[in-house]
């Protein structure tokens, strides 16, 4: 299992954690053995499900226990999961949160079914190499989001996730139409101008997305009511790539190698080391909810490409910011075998989490 560094230190390397092991004996036989907890390698099963899914099952759960009982266990596994003690964590609504996740992560007792995700491919176009990326998420922590790009947009993906956004949710949304210009650094300072930016961006989104679909139902009537058709669709579609091309031309050219940057006051970040220069910002959602993944919404942001390994993104309506950086490990054979594949891929873990 791999496990991101302790919050909030995003910059840290993974940590790695065996959870089971297979002994291939002679005569062809095999012996599996569960390596959780803290008593030693125990019994333990995998079974293939079907292609590209297995199990892993615990026969001695037992040996998972231990003496101090509950209490014990969760003290053990808050300095392991978060690198501190109880007594660090002063903030109540934190400790809501540490206490929700222990008690549903450990309520599988290591029988956990694992399915295959690919690495998203990579066209010479996207803003960076896309994958995977440990982000800053509050009083959760950190998590694993993986970063891909679909032609105008970009998609972060939870790979893990919390009691209130489940693992397979699309964390946020990138519109690589719609570029931000930021303020100076003294007015940046300044929430409410930063807050007034973006919803007026929010709001040119919104009248063109109401544009497209009234064009659409238009150009639908007219091919019905037609005897040739006619594909004006396809001349305004051009139009748009082009359009759209236009501006992510603008900001790989006009715009500056780098600009400052700094967190408007209110903003809340659990990382304050976060770069102070960045290359460029798009209008972005991101993805809120209450426990248990209740009422659901997409709410307006502010993504921010600082470097090749590392973004940002302010949550508008939580006052919050994120801070993303690379994962360095080298995975072996998780390249998506097509871009259909990934999609199809992200499609499944989405509906998985729903």
């Amino acid at each position: 299992m791999y496990l991101p560094p302790h919050d909030p230190h995003v910059d840290d390397p993974m940590r790695f954690k065996p959870l089971f092991r297979i002994h291939l004996m002679e005569r062809k036989c095999a012996t599996v053995e569960c390596m959780y907890g803290h008593k030693g390698p125990h019994n333990g099963h995998i079974q293939i499900v079907k292609k590209d899914e297995f199990s892993t099952k615990c026969n001695q759960t037992d040996h998972h226990r231990m003496s101090g009982g509950r209490q014990e266990e969760f003290r053990t596994w808050l300095r392991e999961e978060w690198g501190r003690t109880l007594e660090d964590i002063f903030h109540e609504h934190m400790q809501e949160l540490i206490l929700m996740k222990f008690i549903y992560t450990s309520q599988y007792d290591n029988c956990l079914t694992y399915r295959r995700i690919y690495l998203p491919p990579s066209s010479p176009d996207d803003l960076i190499q896309p994958g995977l990326f440990k982000g800053t998420y509050g009083s959760h922590g950190l998590e694993i989001v993986m970063l891909s790009f679909h032609g105008k947009k970009a998609k972060g993906t939870k790979i893990t996730g919390d009691p209130n956004i489940p693992a397979g949710q699309q964390t946020v949304e990138i519109d690589l139409a719609h570029p931000l210009q930021l303020p100076d650094v003294e007015n940046l300072r300044d929430f409410s101008e930063l807050s007034r930016i973006v919803l007026e961006v929010q709001e040119q989104v919104r009248r063109e997305e109401q544009e497209r679909e009234q064009q659409q139902e238009e150009e639908e009537h007219s091919k019905q009511a037609a005897s040739q058709p006619a594909s004006p669709l396809g001349g305004e579609g051009a139009e748009g790539e082009e359009t759209a091309a236009g501006a992510e031309g603008m900001t790989q050219d006009k715009a500056p190698a780098s600009q400052p940057f700094v967190l408007p006051m209110g903003v809340i970040s659990r990382n304050e080391d976060y770069p102070r220069t960045c290359r460029i910002c798009f209008y972005g959602t991101g993805l809120i909810a209450g426990h248990g993944f209740t009422s659901p919404e997409r709410t307006p942001g502010v993504f921010v490409l600082f470097d090749d390994d590392r973004f940002g993104f302010i949550w508008l309506e939580l006052k919050s910011f994120s801070l993303y950086s690379r994962i360095k490990v080298s995975f072996q054979n998780a390249q998506a075998p097509s871009r259909e594949a990934f999609d199809e891929m992200l499609k499944n873990i989405q509906s998985l989490a729903t």
